[in-house]
């Protein structure tokens, strides 16, 4: 599976509640873990300054333990430290460390920094697609809203320079949901699937936003569309038995939800199913 098609079906566990509304029986856990580290300014920084880094002493999450903040300290001392030649390689370095330890912020300001320097369209789209991660366990309403503003703003101009980015789009539209514009979000993800009829990022997402607003048969389709082309797809599958669930439609969701209690490892996904299922027995 592309690791965009990861990224949304990791963001669509852990936003129940929050940004899509879907059943409280599919929380990811995971989201209790991340951190939840200073909104960004709206305004880019600059590619050289790092008083505006997001604090540590902001995360909720786990403290970094002292050979992981060893390995920070090495890692963002090297990036100050670079030459203009060096300096974007480190700072991929150290962005992709922070995301390795879930702290979602500082791993998305160091790829705009990197962007910054090189705005070649894969930085642009490392930024857009780290600000969208930091974007999905964001919590508070401000915070949200100025990494939502941020993912747009990368993804944009990935776009611009390359407009055949569909992931770009589709995670782009995802933002736009929790706007005063949220109809652009589905025209957008819309404007994938014309594109690209068998796109499984937008699909998943169009089945996602089925869901929210309890349009479960659609829903269900969506997520049949992604099987078809890819059986192995366990959180369409999962979602799928979600839906099932919610239609009424019990025999089918129990058997879809077997087979995914089966291929699935995630516990959080067991445990979802394990409710479900006491659902699917009242």
């Amino acid at each position: 599976m592309k690791k965009s098609i990861i990224l949304s079906c990791v963001l669509a566990v852990a936003l129940v509640g929050t940004l899509f509304s879907l059943p409280k029986v599919v929380v990811n856990n995971k989201g209790k873990d991340v951190d939840t580290e200073r909104s960004q300014s709206a305004a880019a920084a600059s590619a050289t300054e790092t008083a505006a880094e997001p604090s540590s002493k902001s995360h909720d999450g786990a403290a970094l333990s002292p050979d992981q903040q060893k390995v920070v300290d090495q890692l963002r001392s090297g990036f100050n430290q670079a030459g203009d030649k060096d300096k974007v390689a480190a700072g991929i370095k150290l962005s992709d460390e922070f995301e390795k330890l879930q702290k979602f912020d500082s791993a998305a300001f160091y790829a705009e920094k990197v962007a910054l320097l090189s705005p070649a369209d894969e930085n642009l789209m490392r930024a857009g697609d780290r600000y969208y991660e930091a974007y999905g366990f964001a919590v508070d309403e401000q915070k949200s809203k100025n990494l939502g503003a941020k993912t747009r703003e990368y993804y944009q101009k990935a776009i611009d320079q390359n407009p055949g980015l569909l992931a770009a789009k589709a995670n782009m539209a995802m933002t736009y949901v929790n706007t005063e514009n949220p109809m652009q979000g589905i025209m957008m993800l819309r404007e994938v699937i014309d594109a690209d009829p068998t796109n499984e990022l937008a699909l998943f997402n169009l089945g996602i936003l089925s869901m929210r607003s309890n349009q479960y048969s659609k829903a269900a389709d969506r997520f049949r569309q992604i099987l078809t082309n890819n059986p192995a797809n366990t959180k369409a599958k999962f979602y799928l038995g979600v839906s099932l669930v919610e239609l009424g439609d019990k025999e089918q969701a129990s058997k879809v939800l077997s087979e995914v209690k089966k291929e699935e490892k995630d516990p959080a996904i067991q445990q979802a199913i394990g409710e479900l299922e006491g659902r699917l027995g009242n």
